[in-house]
């Protein structure tokens, strides 16, 4: 009996379909991945709030790059509560939220301050270019009001109650809705 192997068509080996370790898996990298930047948020958190003010906010009476002046307390005085933004030109995160704030300005009263950033003429070309109203705008060029509220990075939001308190503090990157959630909840727990 001559035994010789042959590969004929019907007895070809049968190879199974290569099985994706789960870990190699798209969504699990990627799950993986929104969980570790989440992570790294939550530990950069505390330093980006730094030492903020909590309680009563300070008194503030400044003035726009266009001369306006926008006083925090009498527009508390309006009933409404009061959108403090502290932001900077040469920050991309900032440069995300400017359109959402311009939004919420035209609901709410909003001082919108420029931290560290440059001149008036500079911020008026900006607010220009930007498609901002220059009008909210106030230039902290030595940046005294992001330490009076004692914020540590940009951008920085604080949601002032009608009565004058510090309802709300938000550092880093904010939606406009969630910045309008805030306020009308704010406004909803003043009534």
């Amino acid at each position: 009996m001559n035994s010789k192997l042959t590969n004929t068509p019907d007895k070809q080996p049968v190879t199974l379909p290569e099985t994706q370790s789960f870990w190699k898996k798209n969504w699990v990298k990627n799950s993986l991945t929104g969980l570790f930047f989440v992570g790294v948020f939550l530990l950069l958190r505390p330093y980006m709030q730094g030492d903020v003010v909590e309680g009563q906010a300070p008194i503030m009476q400044v003035q726009s790059i266009t001369g306006k002046t926008l006083d925090l307390q009498a527009l508390n005085q309006q009933g409404k509560p009061v959108l403090i933004h502290i932001w900077a030109t040469w920050c991309p995160i900032c440069d995300l939220s400017k359109g959402g704030i311009e939004s919420v300005a035209k609901d709410y009263a909003v001082i919108n301050i420029a931290t560290q950033s440059a001149d008036d003429d500079q911020l008026l070309t900006f607010a220009k270019d930007n498609e901002m109203n220059p009008d909210i705008i106030v230039n902290d060029l030595e940046g005294k009001w992001l330490k009076t509220l004692g914020a540590k990075a940009v951008p920085a939001d604080f949601v002032i109650a009608p009565n004058g308190e510090i309802a709300f503090i938000e550092v880093g990157f904010t939606t406009s809705m969630g910045l309008r959630l805030r306020l009308w909840w704010t406004a909803l727990m003043a009534d």
